[in-house]
């Protein structure tokens, strides 16, 4: 990498025993006015950040030479891309002034930055939180976890399907992965937030997808326990990063959380059964020394992941719902639609309710009365909202004082939202006072939640009065404290901009006191600051006066006076800057005594401004309450796609549908009916209305009564997962098979076109089985969305009491279709395919051949792939592909494709305004096409 250590310089020699210290980082080492990288750091950094790669000795050196470096002042616009690329940057500041020592200068690592413990807000997402992960796998057990009897009978349902249960490229399947037990730990040390949990690996994999963390620590000794389990966190843009065995013991974690927390037991914070996830959450705190983030004042909760409290979606789910972020680049998400809050917080709270919707009634209803009460109430809306719109990213603020790297503008910010806060707070405990009984029923009461804000009066007017109302960013360019706060420096700031001024004051007090009409004062670099008498006056100068020059016409005298001025105002802006950052810090380390209430008020006004949002949203979409119980029916009259109804073109309205579950009649509704005629979407849009209304949001229909869901499974849509060499079929599988092992009677349950992945019988076996399990399995009775294009399962309903068919309608006129998107009763036998194709713009003779071999197939009733096996008389597949008229003499009556796109090309010519040179080159293309061929 380098050069023997006898030929380093001593800089790159002190680079060298920096980046020994931290060889996973990439080191930002500060030289002058820059910062330079070396070595692999520089060819990877130019790599990243696009800045040229350079060699030193005049480009004459060798591998191991490369520099590449950037403008200190740029380390803002430069940072953010080198984490976001998923590197550890360690900074190498200078520790002293370059000027004031003739030897090296000293340096040191200031700051070590990773993805998953960055505070700058440029590298930051305002909208998400930036969580820091950690897993610690328990002690691997005898035997692997046992499976619920559900799972068992689900597995051996699927197996006598013949294809069903597959397992996951080598995987273990879900409930009987690796170690059984797993702890988890998550932090964002932006906003103080400190979660921990333990459960099978599945449920943390869930998690994971969850917090989406943005880096992932583990067990350097369970690599491959950690690649087994969470292999696709890092393609999901999770950094993983490795840490000594000792780091995951429950001693050093004990030792490390009671040490932070000053508690002697962890019992407070109701996590003390929860030992591995103890583990997990000590090794986020030793991750936080080892990057020397050691300034952690605002973490000051650990709290418990309540995984009873919220509705189980695992990751297919998130994503094929589009819960957070859409497929396409061009499409939106769920929360896109949604989020309508005003503040950082608030906008990162909604996140978090989308992924993790409630599954307690009371709860529920407590958001929605909240959310009722902000609809009736406009004018309590508008102040609210007009008083959010003042507070800005609070709980970050709150979390920059405690690290103490909180700007001047960020505390004057502060003053402006603790204002907000005293106006919001005294808008609830007034609407508290009127009675009202819905609002007294909101979460904890809207009156509640105000007084639950402590606007921190006496801090604020201490602000208000220390800090100038605009100052600068950065507290070493002054200007920032006000006038009248330091006696010291009002004076050193008289001296320092008004010094003209006293020197006047001075010079005319003693002209007029000596009678020396003449007398200047002056400045000089070698004694300073003078009095200059004319030879005229000399004979007046008092005799406490210091000559100190003779010139041809004058004398220049020094007085105590002057010399007192002299020394107060060549230091005075450095004592200035000085006393500015002294009175600033001071205030910095008041501001810390009122972390707890700010962090308080955070999380109240983000829960205020979630709840805002959701009565932004009905009101500009048309939503309506919904009726939350503890029943076992869904029952959606005029539903509609909370997002696809926003896309529409304009004048275009969404055709609503209605949709009854219950687990005694209705449990499990096969819908069919032709492609692009809706049913994806009806399916996706039933699973957004239930988790809306569970997230205590308004919904999209005329009405809705849900009944309390505990976890909601989809298989919509699947693709190959080339990486892991898992084929179309092999996901749709691993997604089935999760939903089998998982699925309770409280279940929502989605599944598209199952089984599409492999051979038609195989198919409609394996989604026959599997619609037959979740209908007579007591334990796995949930209630059930089945879409698909298998007409047979049709047949179903005859034989089982809680199926029912459904159908997507369609309406055939003059040969052409028109899709009506609405639900009806009955089962469809038709899927207009070709139809389809023909619209998505397949050339027209592979239409007309298509349709050819569908009448043919049909006529002889018959399926695709039909041999002489199943019957003497059963051939259609050979004879369609004899009766292509491909094999007839005549050229116009010819199908095969490439022979009738030449047909078409012709008969679509204008042959009477041809010229000559369009001829030629349609001919040319013709001829291209026969190549082709």
């Amino acid at each position: 990498m380098a050069k023997k250590s006898g030929e380093l310089t001593p800089m790159m020699k002190q680079f060298f025993d920096f980046k020994a210290k931290y060889p996973e980082a990439l080191l930002l080492f500060r030289c002058g006015d820059f910062y330079e990288t070396y070595c692999e750091d520089a060819v990877e950094a130019a790599r990243i950040l696009g800045i040229t790669l350079t060699r030193r000795n005049n480009g004459a050196g060798v591998k191991g030479d490369e520099m590449a470096g950037f403008p200190h002042h740029a380390l803002d616009t430069y940072l953010p891309k080198l984490i976001r690329a998923g590197r550890r940057v360690a900074i190498c500041d200078q520790l002293e002034d370059p000027k004031l020592t003739k030897k090296l200068v000293k340096r040191g690592i200031t700051e070590l930055v990773t993805p998953g413990v960055a505070m700058q807000d440029n590298v930051l997402n305002y909208k998400e939180n930036n969580f820091l992960c950690a897993v610690h796998f328990a002690a691997q057990k005898a035997q692997r976890t046992g499976q619920p009897a559900s799972m068992q009978s689900g597995q051996q349902m699927a197996a006598q399907s013949g294809r069903a249960a597959v397992a996951q490229g080598g995987r273990p399947v879900a409930g009987s992965r690796v170690g059984g037990l797993c702890g988890v730990s998550f932090l964002d040390i932006s906003t103080g937030e400190f979660l921990c949990g333990e459960g099978p690996v599945d449920y943390v994999e869930k998690l994971l997808g969850s917090f989406q963390p943005k880096e992932v620590l583990y067990c350097r000794d369970r690599r491959k326990d950690f690649e087994l389990c969470f292999g696709g966190a890092a393609r999901s843009g999770m950094s993983p990063y490795e840490m000594d065995d000792w780091v995951f013991t429950e001693q050093t974690a004990q030792q490390k959380l009671q040490q932070h927390f000053g508690v002697k037991s962890l019992k407070g914070f109701g996590v003390e059964q929860l030992r591995s996830g103890i583990v997990a959450a000590g090794a986020v705190l030793q991750y936080l020394e080892q990057t020397l983030h050691t300034q952690i004042a605002h973490i000051t909760h650990l709290r418990r992941i309540e995984e009873e409290r919220y509705v189980r979606l695992d990751k297919f789910t998130i994503r094929s719902l589009e819960l957070i972020q859409p497929m396409q680049d061009d499409g939106r998400s769920l929360l896109d639609v949604i989020d309508h809050t005003v503040s950082p917080m608030g906008s990162r709270m909604l996140r978090r309710w989308v992924v993790f919707p409630l599954k307690d009634e009371q709860a529920i209803n407590e958001r929605l009365d909240t959310v009722d009460y902000f609809f009736r109430n406009p004018e309590f809306r508008q102040t609210v909202d007009e008083q959010m719109q003042r507070v800005g990213d609070l709980e970050r603020i709150v979390s920059k004082v405690a690290v103490g790297r909180v700007t001047p503008r960020e505390v004057v910010q502060l003053r402006t939202a603790l204002e907000a806060v005293e106006v919001i707070r005294q808008a609830c405990i007034e609407t508290s006072a009127e009675g009202d009984a819905t609002a007294e029923q909101a979460q904890g009461g809207i009156g509640r939640m105000g007084r639950l804000l402590d606007a921190c009066v006496d801090i604020r007017q201490r602000i208000a009065r220390e800090i100038q109302n605009d100052p600068p960013q950065q507290v070493q360019r002054g200007g920032v404290i006000s006038d009248g706060v330091n006696a010291e420096l009002d004076e050193l700031r008289r001296i320092a901009y008004s010094g003209k001024d006293y020197l006047l004051q001075i010079q005319e007090r003693e002209a007029q006191q000596t009678g020396i009409s003449s007398l200047k004062v002056g400045y000089n670099n070698v004694f300073g600051y003078y009095l200059e008498v004319r030879n005229t006056y000399k004979d007046r100068v008092p005799a406490e006066w210091v000559r100190k020059q003779t010139l041809a016409q004058a004398e220049r005298y020094i007085t105590q006076e002057l010399k007192e001025y002299e020394e107060k105002i060549l230091g005075a802006e450095d004592r200035i800057l000085a006393l500015e950052q002294q009175l600033f810090t001071d205030l910095v380390t008041a501001l810390q005594q009122y972390i707890g209430p700010m962090q308080q008020d955070a999380t109240v006004l983000a829960r205020l401004d979630c709840l805002l949002s959701a009565a932004k949203t009905a009101e500009a979409n048309h939503y309506v309450r919904p009726v939350i119980d503890t029943s076992d029916t869904i029952d959606i009259r005029q539903g509609r796609h909370p997002v696809i109804e926003t896309q529409l073109p304009v004048g275009e309205r969404y055709v609503p549908n209605d949709v009854t579950l219950d687990a005694e009649h209705q449990q499990i509704i096969i819908i069919t009916g032709p492609n692009m005629a809706g049913k994806s979407a009806l399916l996706r849009q039933t699973a957004l209305i239930v988790l809306l209304a569970q997230t205590g949001q308004f919904v999209p229909a005329e009405s809705a009564r849900i009944g309390l869901v505990d976890k909601v499974f989809t298989r919509v849509g699947a693709s190959d997962n080339i990486s892991l060499g898992e084929s179309t079929f092999m996901v749709e599988m691993t997604e089935a098979s999760n939903i089998l092992n998982n699925v309770t009677p409280h279940s929502l349950v989605l599944f598209d076109e199952l089984g599409r992945g492999t051979s038609t019988y195989d198919g409609i076996s394996i989604a026959w089985a599997i619609v037959e399990y979740l209908h007579e399995q007591p334990k796995a009775r949930a209630r059930t969305l089945f879409a698909t294009h298998y007409h047979e399962l049709n047949e179903m309903e005859k034989t089982f009491k809680r199926i029912r068919n459904y159908n997507v309608s369609v309406r055939e006129v003059d040969g052409k279709v028109i899709f009506l998107r609405k639900l009806e009763r009955g089962g469809s036998e038709h899927s207009f395919g070709i139809h389809v194709a023909e619209i998505a713009g397949m050339p027209k003779s592979i239409v007309k051949r298509a349709n050819v071999i569908l009448k043919q197939l049909e006529s002889d009733n018959a399926q695709v792939g039909t041999t002489a096996a199943h019957g003497a008389k059963a051939r259609p597949t050979a004879e369609i592909a004899q009766s292509r008229e491909g094999m007839q003499l005549s050229f116009f009556q010819l199908d095969d494709p490439v022979l009738s796109q030449i047909r078409d090309e012709i008969l679509g010519l204008d042959v009477n305004n041809l010229t000559p040179m369009e001829a030629l080159n349609k001919l040319d293309g013709i001829k291209h096409i026969l190549i082709g061929k």
